[in-house]
């Protein structure tokens, strides 16, 4: 199974920008989703993005269109999540996901691919 580490919380102040990072380790990357989801304190988990070399990019709540930017390295094995513009409702854990296809399923990536442990990621001023 493809191991996935995250890195790049921290805590910043709104409006501040934040880059996660995501190293798949075990195969290629070449042909699978990276994905991302969060989970603030007291809510269930959401998708946030995802980049699929077949289907393309997603973002998928509103509140992180135009701020977020997920991109990709397949000879560094490597997504980011470049979060800018960053807001108080923002704040969570940010758990990078890998598997065959995007999905806002984390079922689907808990039966078809494998997470990372998360990174926090705290927006207050």
């Amino acid at each position: 199974q493809l191991q996935v580490v995250e890195s790049g919380g921290g805590l910043v102040q709104p409006g501040e920008s934040l880059r996660l990072s995501c190293v798949v380790s075990g195969w290629r990357t070449d042909n699978i989703a990276i994905g991302w989801f969060r989970q603030a304190p007291g809510k269930e988990r959401e998708p946030v993005s995802c980049d699929s070399p077949r289907d393309g990019k997603f973002y998928y709540p509103d509140s992180v269109k135009g701020r977020f930017s997920i991109s990709r390295d397949n000879a560094k094995n490597t997504g980011w999540l470049q979060m800018n513009n960053l807001k108080v409702e923002d704040t969570g854990i940010y758990y990078c996901v890998q598997g065959p296809l995007c999905s806002t399923s984390a079922s689907y990536f808990n039966r078809h691919g494998s997470w990372g442990q998360g990174t926090q990621v705290t927006v207050s001023s």
